[in-house]
């Protein structure tokens, strides 16, 4: 009896070490590669560019194996019903994700549904505390136990792919950016990148604070969709220990949303503080760049400029906005997903409340001087005379 498998591509856009492309290949006789654009799914037109660039990519991946890729638009569930219908499909193969967007489409995708590892590095769930919990809530004991668990082996590339008759796709509305220099999307581009940046990347603990040296990887705009492995990155062996505590932060934050859906918009740290002032015009001064704060005009003319902020950039304009001027966290994410081409939901949400002291920071009142941050990682002030031109 020929299988058929229904292959839902989510945030895993690539071929190589995809979990949920080598369980199909193997579970089934022939796969149906689908993408379902789900107006439901956070995303902004910076990251919708990168988006469509990277299904592009990812189409030409497939189609070098034989295969194509199905684009429908709508209720992820829904197509998922149809397309099965239309090409007799027996099963459903997707990666797991976290927050209230996957786990309602997971409950509605039905029956005969395999869910593979997804994002992170260490699954969701895998880890759990000693002392009881579904989760770890305090960061370094979670980078412990992270750092001695073996890892799931690499999921194998197929050498080709057998398709049905494929039914029809949709076209997918165009993304108008609102960031001028963007990166290229898909996997070829993310795996460019890693080639280019991991080489030279052995002082990435003393360097990636340096704003003006801009020393980051840039990788995270192809993490956050997939474009590549997570997994396959923290095991490249041209990258530092320190580079590698970074991507367990990323699942961290995954764990954390995996348990706490609500991360979004409800304070995590139980008896937080969570009152805050109603100041709009301090508000859209930080939204626009125009506080005549140095340091956080120009972290926020990077943003509007690349659709990316340094990460020291983000903790410093964050911390201004939720210590310095005592506005709600939520309005600072809530701008930051307006903008960021590797917007992420359980690291853009999961950093904003541990700035805000509502979330995992064992010290929640931590203060954030700008002036000194400003000087200790940014001392000649290139970075903000960069910006400050923008």
């Amino acid at each position: 009896m020929t299988r058929t498998a229904v292959l839902l591509f989510t945030r895993d856009l690539r071929v190589h070490d995809n979990p949920a492309l080598a369980a199909a290949c193997r579970d089934a006789d022939r796969v149906v590669p689908l993408y379902v654009d789900d107006p439901a799914r956070a995303s902004n037109p910076n990251q919708r560019r990168f988006l469509l660039e990277s299904l592009a990519d990812l189409r030409r991946s497939l189609r070098d194996l034989g295969g194509d890729l199905v684009l429908r638009a709508g209720d992820t569930a829904e197509q998922v019903a149809a397309v099965r219908k239309e090409t007799g499909a027996d099963l459903v193969v997707c990666a797991s994700d976290a927050g209230r967007f996957a786990a309602a489409t997971l409950e509605r995708l039905g029956e005969d549904v395999h869910v593979t590892p997804g994002p992170a590095v260490v699954e969701p769930g895998r880890l759990l505390p000693s002392g009881g919990g579904d989760h770890y809530k305090v960061f370094t004991p979670y980078w412990r136990a992270w750092s001695q668990v073996r890892w799931r082996p690499t999921a194998s590339e197929p050498d080709g792919l057998r398709v049905p008759d494929l039914p029809d796709s949709h076209d997918l509305a165009p993304a108008e950016p609102t960031a001028t220099d963007l990166p290229p999307g898909g996997e070829r581009a993310g795996l460019a990148r890693l080639d280019a940046w991991a080489p030279g990347s052995g002082d990435y603990g003393e360097r990636h604070d340096d704003l003006a040296g801009d020393r980051t990887s840039r990788l995270s705009p192809y993490l956050a969709l997939g474009c590549l492995s997570a997994r396959a990155v923290a095991e490249d062996p041209r990258v530092s220990e320190d580079f590698v505590r970074q991507m367990c932060w990323r699942d961290f934050h995954l764990q954390v949303l995996a348990a706490f859906p609500a991360l979004t918009d409800t304070p995590y740290r139980k008896g937080a503080d969570d009152t805050w002032d109603a100041d709009l015009t301090a508000l859209e001064a930080w939204r626009t760049a125009t506080t005549g704060v140095g340091i956080v005009d120009a972290g926020m003319r990077q943003l509007h400029a690349e659709g990316w902020m340094h990460n020291r950039a983000r903790l410093i304009t964050a911390g201004y906005l939720v210590k310095t001027l005592g506005l709600d966290w939520r309005e600072g994410a809530a701008h930051f997903a307006e903008h960021l081409v590797d917007l992420d939901e359980a690291n853009n949400w999961g950093n904003w409340q541990w700035t805000a002291g509502t979330g995992n920071d064992t010290r929640p009142n931590r203060g954030f001087n700008h002036e000194r941050q400003a000087g200790r990682f940014d001392p000649e002030g290139a970075y903000r005379d960069r910006w400050s031109r923008a």
